[in-house]
Parts: C-alpha cells; sequence; structure tokens
C-alpha cells in the first residue's frame, strides 16, 4: 500500500511538473507578443517568396492569421525542410508550420495542432517516361525526395532509392535532367508548379487514394499552446479568413 501510495504521489507531480511546463511554454511568449514559427520559404504555394523577395504563401499567411487571433504577431525563421524539426527541438522557434504531415511517428515525440489542410499524394516522372505508372514502379528506381519529409517514407516503403534534395523545386530539377527518375510530393505544390511553368516537361502518372493532413508542429507537452493554436484555426475558418487565404493561393477554399 505504502508503495502504491509513494508511485501516486510521483505519478502526480510529474502531471503537475508537465502542466507547468505547458502553461509556461505558453505564457513566455505573451510577454514579447510573438510567436515565433519555423518555414522552409522554399515550398510554392505554401511558403515561398514572390517576386519581391517577400515570404509569402499559403502556411505564411496561416500563420500571420492564427498569431493576429491570439492577439500576436507573428514572426518567421526560414531553414532547410531537414533542419526544421531539429530547429523546433532546439527552441529556436515556437512552432513549425510548414505542411508538416501528421503521422503516428511524429506524434509520438512532438503535438500538433489539428489539421488544417488535407492533400494527395502524387507520383511525378518525365513526359517522355513511359516505364513508371504507378506507385509501384517505383521499385529500384531513384526518387528525388527530402530525406526526412513523409513522401520520402513513402517512396523507400514502394521500394525506390532516394535521392536527397532540398525542396520541391530541387527534386522537380532532378527529375527533369534525367538525375532522378521520379518524386512524390504533394497534388497542390505541383499544380502551383504547372501553373508557373506550364511547359515543364513533367506529369502526374499516379495519386494516392487517401489524402494526408498536415498540422502545426510543436514540442511535446504544451497542451495550453495546443488549445490556442487550435481555437484560432476554428475562429479564422468560422471568421471566412481561412477562405479568402485558400482561395489567394488555390482559386478555392480548400477547407471542405
Amino acid at each position: 500500500m505504502k508503495k502504491r501510495t509513494i508511485a501516486l504521489l510521483f505519478s502526480s507531480l510529474a502531471f503537475l511538473v508537465a502542466e507547468t511546463q505547458a502553461v509556461e511554454e505558453l505564457v513566455a511568449i505573451q510577454p514579447a507578443n510573438i510567436i515565433i514559427f519555423g518555414t522552409e520559404g522554399t515550398y510554392a504555394p505554401y511558403t515561398y517568396h514572390d517576386n519581391s523577395n517577400k515570404l509569402v504563401g499559403f502556411d505564411v499567411d496561416l500563420g500571420y492569421a492564427v498569431a493576429a487571433n491570439l492577439g500576436m504577431k507573428a514572426k518567421f525563421i526560414e531553414g532547410h525542410w531537414d533542419g526544421l524539426i531539429a530547429g523546433l527541438d532546439g527552441k529556436r522557434y515556437d512552432a513549425v508550420i510548414n505542411q508538416v504531415d501528421i503521422t503516428p511517428e511524429r506524434k509520438a515525440k512532438y503535438d500538433f495542432s489539428q489539421s488544417y489542410i488535407d492533400s494527395k499524394v502524387v507520383l511525378v516522372t518525365r513526359n517522355d517516361n513511359t516505364t513508371i505508372k504507378s506507385f509501384a514502379d517505383l521499385k529500384n528506381q531513384k526518387s528525388a525526395q527530402s530525406l526526412t519529409s513523409h513522401y520520402s517514407q513513402l517512396a523507400r516503403k514502394y521500394g525506390a532509392d532516394i535521392v536527397p534534395t532540398d525542396s520541391f523545386n530541387q527534386s522537380l530539377e532532378l527529375v527533369l535532367t534525367g538525375r532522378a527518375t521520379a518524386t512524390l510530393n504533394d497534388n497542390l505544390s505541383f499544380l502551383d508548379f504547372k501553373k508557373h511553368k506550364p511547359d515543364a516537361r513533367v506529369k502526374v502518372v499516379a495519386s494516392e487514394a487517401a489524402s494526408s493532413t498536415s498540422g502545426i508542429i510543436l514540442r511535446k507537452g504544451q497542451p495550453e499552446l495546443v488549445a490556442a493554436l487550435n481555437k484560432a484555426l476554428d475562429d479564422i475558418k468560422a471568421n471566412g479568413t481561412y477562405k479568402i487565404i485558400s482561395i489567394r493561393y488555390f482559386g478555392q477554399d480548400v477547407s471542405e
């Protein structure tokens, strides 16, 4: 009985410590009135630089809207995809908003907001490729991917040999030059790429039936901050801000 009481005491103390840390994480960003997001800045239409070199994109505008709803200002720190989550671990920023897929593996190590967008995975090859017609055809083929991305894991699942890249545009460049046979990525990113480069000799040969969901990723154990972000996302969908941002980058409301 005594051992059980001590165990319950330690369990309660651990819970209180975790709750205190969670509140402190939220309170810490409030005095400065700034929430800092990590993002890539090279992944159109989500996070990229426009012709004036201004950081823009669906995720960027969403980050600004979420911060405004919280009564804060948003600050963005850019970095390569493969280093974004490491930067979160190192507390360079409060959260990452960069089309981070919500996966069981990531949820085991990090907290996520609710999903703010769904997308489908597409398989892209060069126009003259007649070998790859489905995901199964990726076996023993070179697929250009960011190493720590969900798409890289999916390509490995299908037996592809991964050619490391820093961005989606670089992956497409490797496919166009023949240094990779294919790449997997988000359907909306591919449509945006073709919108800006309609003559690029790449095509979609297959797409996943199921969609993937993306959320704002945070360090583990911050329920207060997760709740605040979720409320902000609900609010900007309810007041029409999300729809305006969607139409700006996709020509339609992608919340449905």
